[in-house]
């Protein structure tokens, strides 16, 4: 019967067969493949115990090897092809065959409502909160209209990717983050292993290779990545490259390579110094906050057993009062209902208060609007008194006129008779404005009286 690991050995084996039943190593710049004998697609009668790390190290290495042959036969093919490289390059297509290999090795399978589900699109979604510039790649991934599927859609990233150049940074990026791809992958997977950050430095020769595609009308979602070795065996016996213009080639693209990669190692360096001397003055800080905490820990624990100690203290004092309070619990509850009262009462006054008041000032407002009629009613009668004396001393003038003038007796008597009647008019309204003060200021004195009465009725 076969055991568990077996047939965890077999179903990975049929999986990738070019992983588990050969082994794939570098002889020279050529690809050869020796087969395992300790490796059988079917179970022995006597199970064995093959050891998984060992196979899932077996088989990235393979993916190693490949990915280093796939790289190196696209980067020669396309400086001697001289032109820029579109989707039916055969080269190129062997590489991101080999590159999606590299991806899904190790890969955690999710459970849907179809079944397992195993994709190198969720970790391709992380670049862009590693790398902004990579948010660009990811949104036009999203935008295609053909694309149905995860895989199609992480097929699109890697052709956008090395149509920008940025491959081999955002590969880097992404495997320098094994807490967010642990999410992802199994631990021993390629991502999470030395193999990937190998791949990822591999990745920086393709830099010097342009490349064209057009994602409208390919069909991602449906291609078959399988690996064509028939591109990279050569007999055992064949000797190495030939000699000549194709070794000059090869040094060439090598120097290319070799000064492409010190750049970024450069680079890389010079990140990880200023990220040394942030860290190294970050470590300064904490050690200080951390001392500074220590201290201020340590007074805390003694305020902590100071406040222990007044916590037992004020218990025992609780205790003691809960005792008083319930004997006097009676008499506290009568004083409440006597104080609630008293309260009432308190506030009733107040209101009534605050009415007298109201009243009192509703008083003074109108003695001064009176004493300001009366005032004013007090200088229309000087000034009709001051009329009146004039309207005499004009009938005196024109008396003393009538009587030494004969011609104008008869004009005068009219005028006289007229003057005489203002004159009594004017008197009469003199006697009604004296009237009226009088009964303005026994109003005034009225309302005096009633203040007094309302103010001594306050006190």
């Amino acid at each position: 019967m076969p055991t568990p690991t077996t047939d965890k050995i077999t179903q990975a084996a049929m999986e990738t067969i070019y992983l588990c039943k050969f082994r794939v190593s570098m002889d020279g710049e050529w690809l050869c493949l020796r087969e395992l004998d300790d490796i059988s697609l079917t179970p022995d009668p006597e199970p064995t115990h093959e050891d998984p790390n060992y196979l899932m190290a077996n088989e990235r290495m393979n993916l190693m090897n490949m990915a280093k042959l796939s790289i190196k036969g696209l980067i020669e093919s396309a400086l001697n092809l001289g032109r820029t490289l579109d989707s039916d390059y055969a080269p190129l297509q062997q590489f991101f065959v080999v590159m999606e290999h590299c991806l899904k090795h190790g890969l955690k399978a999710k459970k849907t409502f179809l079944g397992q589900n195993k994709s190198f699109w969720g970790p391709l979604e992380l670049v862009e909160k590693l790398v902004p510039e990579a948010a660009e790649i990811t949104a036009s991934v999203k935008d295609l209209p053909g694309l149905k599927t995860p895989v199609g859609r992480g097929r699109a990233w890697l052709r956008l990717a090395l149509m920008q150049k940025k491959l081999s940074e955002y590969m880097k990026a992404l495997i320098n983050r094994k807490d967010l791809l642990s999410e992802f992958y199994e631990p021993n997977a390629l991502m999470m292993e030395e193999e990937g950050a190998i791949i990822a430095g591999l990745l920086v020769g393709l830099n010097v290779i342009d490349a064209n595609f057009c994602m409208k009308g390919e069909d991602l979602d449906s291609q078959v990545g399988v690996i064509d070795f028939s591109m990279y065996l050569k007999d055992g016996n064949s000797t190495k490259g030939s000699e000549g213009d194709g070794q000059i080639t090869a040094i060439l693209d090598q120097k290319n390579y070799v000064e492409e990669l010190n750049r970024h190692l450069s680079a890389t360096v010079n990140n990880l110094q200023a990220k040394v001397d942030a860290l190294e003055k970050s470590n300064t800080k904490l050690t200080e906050e951390l001392a500074v905490a220590n201290n201020r820990i340590i007074t805390l624990q003694e305020e902590m057993e100071r406040v222990k100690e007044e916590s037992s203290y004020i218990l025992e004092s609780n205790r003691k009062v809960t005792k008083d309070r319930t004997a006097d619990g009676q008499a506290l509850t009568e004083a409440r209902k006597q104080l609630k009262e008293e309260t009432q009462l308190r506030l009733d006054v107040e209101k009534e208060l605050e009415v007298q008041i109201g009243m009192r000032q509703e008083m003074e407002l109108a003695m001064k609007m009176l004493e300001k009629d009366v005032c004013e009613k007090q200088d229309a009668l000087v000034a009709l008194r001051q009329q009146l004396d004039d309207l005499r001393a004009l009938k005196h003038e024109l008396s003393f006129k009538l009587q030494s003038s004969d011609m104008g007796v008869k004009q005068k008597s009219e005028l006289n008779s007229r003057l005489e009647e203002k004159t009594n008019q004017m008197a009469a309204t003199i006697k009604q404005l004296e009237q009226s003060e009088k009964d303005l200021v026994k109003q005034a004195k009225t309302l005096n009286s009633a203040a007094n009465k309302l103010i001594q009725k306050h006190h």
